[in-house]
């Protein structure tokens, strides 16, 4: 009896543990089954709006859990584009996905793979450009446009600033370099709106010519420093004597600075002098030197050149950003060095003068954006044309070959106006008449046309157009012509008498013609650079998204100043081609 109790208890415990074994199977494999099958749409999407591939949920917190949900299989599917070529792609269910490089050359759109907080998105956009709105208000003595955002002497085009004149020598259509003025101007322009949006900058005077001055410098024996009354300045200056050899030892300052790489000098030399300034680049050491020479840029090994010109005897006030002129520097010798060197690297360890002479004011700054602005400033008046007033781009511009081409020595109505927006700034900042009389001649080439040597075009025989390229032909750019026309503005604010008159009946004339043929460079979809597809009946040269945008911060700039309505709707419907819309079809 016992016996048969023990089997029969033994037999109802295999029972119970195979039915337990049986139904954890069966919830097993439901489980395998729903995790395969993912979730129901209805329990995961929200909104027909949801994506509807891999869902994935983030609890962003001090417990991030993050869970994938592989909602069906892909497979590989051939897109066949336009019935001329494939594209390898994938497919779920009745969705079909393409590679992003595909769809970002075929729609030339954007995006790129972003982490945020933790987690990874991807992040599209239609156009890689930016709109500034501008101020509420325009004045001829402020800020230009948005371009407190520009940084010329960056650009892949600029090969230096100079060190004879401080201005930048561009690279744009001729290697060896040349003098642009429409380059120039923004250049100032640029350092201008950064001064009124930063302020002054922080200063650190390293040496203004006292005794007290004399103490800091290394001193070798072969070489002498002191403080002297200069009659010309009627201050104390530090006079300097020590060979001229750029390999000798000099007179030198130690300095530890990282941040702050505004360098500024007074400085008047009598022997073949020069100043120089020790960089770190993380374990090497560069030298910047200031050199008596025509040669505006060289490098040699860890050497970099920049020559001052040739004339000595006089003070010159030297105005660096060393930062800059350090990578302009390798890039002469390394030209893909502006990628891969991380300038916040380098530090400044000291500063070394030879020769015979005076300085003064040695300076490291946070900025010298008003050094900038007047060296601009002064180069536009000293390189005018005064026979026309104009200032000739001394290189062959060659908008379509053997049909629109401009030998040396063309002007622009763009760089005309740029120049005239630079030296209005320049004469109500100093109040010195000859930045004034300088923009005033400006104007005469507005009234030559450009068959003539002039700026001056006519559409349709009945309006007047200010070209940025004076082509025969006419080209019709639209952002240089408003450029032209924001400078002509700047002018009329402040001319006066004969001058007065002239300005606002060329201006008027350019703002008439601009809200009459505005619309003709409306795409449906962006904008057109120019009128080529009217005048010679060609493809149409569309504007590229930075060009596009310069249009619309170009017409929110004319809205400030004109209440025309054509400025404020052009512009609103040109940012939205900037989102992915159009313009309605039929």
């Amino acid at each position: 009896m016992i016996g048969r109790m023990r089997v029969n208890l033994r037999s109802a415990f295999f029972l119970l543990v195979l039915c337990t074994f049986l139904v954890c199977f069966a919830f097993w494999t439901r489980c395998t089954r729903d995790i395969k099958e993912g979730p129901s749409r209805e329990g995961l999407v929200s909104s027909k709006s949801d994506f509807d591939g891999n869902l994935r949920f983030v609890n962003r917190g001090a417990q991030a859990y993050v869970q994938d949900f592989q909602v069906n299989q892909y497979r590989e599917i051939e897109c066949l584009i336009n019935h001329e070529y494939t594209v390898p792609c994938r497919r779920e269910d009745d969705e079909v996905y393409m590679p992003f490089s595909f769809i970002q050359k075929y729609f030339e759109v954007y995006g790129s793979i972003e982490n945020m907080d933790g987690y990874d998105r991807f992040e599209f956009s239609h156009s890689f450009s930016k709109v500034f709105p501008p101020s509420d208000t325009y004045s001829p003595d402020g800020k230009f446009m948005s371009f407190e955002h520009y940084n010329v002497e960056v650009r892949d085009r600029v090969k230096c600033i100079t060190a004879t004149e401080g201005v930048p020598l561009s690279t744009q259509w001729n290697p060896e370099g040349h003098y642009y003025p429409i380059q120039i101007a923004q250049f100032a322009l640029s350092h201008y709106s950064k001064y009124l949006s930063e302020g002054k900058p922080d200063v650190d005077i390293l040496a203004h010519g006292s005794k007290e001055d004399v103490v800091d410098w290394s001193v070798p024996d072969d070489c002498e420093i002191r403080s002297v009354r200069d009659k010309i300045r009627g201050s104390n200056v530090l006079e300097l004597s020590s060979p001229d050899s750029i390999r000798s030892q000099g007179i030198s300052l130690k300095v530890t600075e990282d941040a702050n790489f505004a360098f500024a000098v007074d400085l008047r030399f009598i022997t073949n002098g020069s100043i120089s300034v020790a960089v770190k680049l993380d374990d090497s050491t560069f030298h910047i030197h200031y050199i008596f020479s025509k040669v505006l840029i060289s490098s040699e090994g860890k050497d970099i050149y920049y020559g001052m010109g040739e004339t000595r005897g006089k003070w010159i006030h030297l105005a660096r950003d060393l930062d800059k002129d350090f990578m302009k520097g390798l890039m002469q010798k390394f030209p893909k060095s502006k990628k891969t060197v991380k300038m916040n690297n380098i530090k400044i360890l000291s500063i070394t003068i030879r020769g015979r002479g005076w300085v003064d004011n040695i300076t490291l700054a946070s900025a010298n954006h008003m050094d900038h602005f007047y060296d601009a400033a002064n180069w536009l008046v000293n390189h005018q044309d005064t026979s026309s007033g104009g200032w000739p781009i001394m290189v062959a511009r060659k908008l379509i070959p053997d049909i629109m081409e401009l030998p040396p020595g063309w002007y622009s109505a763009m760089g005309q106006g740029q120049a005239m927006s630079v030296l209005v700034r320049a004469y109500l900042k100093s109040k010195n008449p000859r930045y004034l009389k300088a923009a005033v001649d400006g104007l005469r080439v507005f009234d030559v046309s450009s068959a003539q040597g002039g700026v001056k075009a006519r559409f349709a025989n009945t309006y007047d157009w200010y070209e940025e390229y004076p082509t025969t032909p006419s080209s019709f750019v639209l952002n240089g012509f408003i450029y032209s026309l924001l400078g002509l503005y700047d002018l009329k604010q402040v001319a006066e008498g004969t001058a007065l008159t002239d300005v606002e009946r060329i201006y008027n004339s350019g703002m008439k013609t601009l809200k009459a043929l505005l619309l003709l460079f409306d795409s449906g979809t962006g904008t057109f650079y120019d009128l080529r597809h009217v005048i010679l009946g060609i493809a149409p040269n569309r504007a590229r998204w930075d060009y596009h945008t310069t249009h619309i911060n170009q017409l929110l700039q004319l809205s400030i100043i004109d209440s025309d309505p054509i400025f404020t709707k052009t512009a609103a419907r040109w940012m939205d081609y900037m989102k992915g819309k159009r313009a309605p079809h039929n």
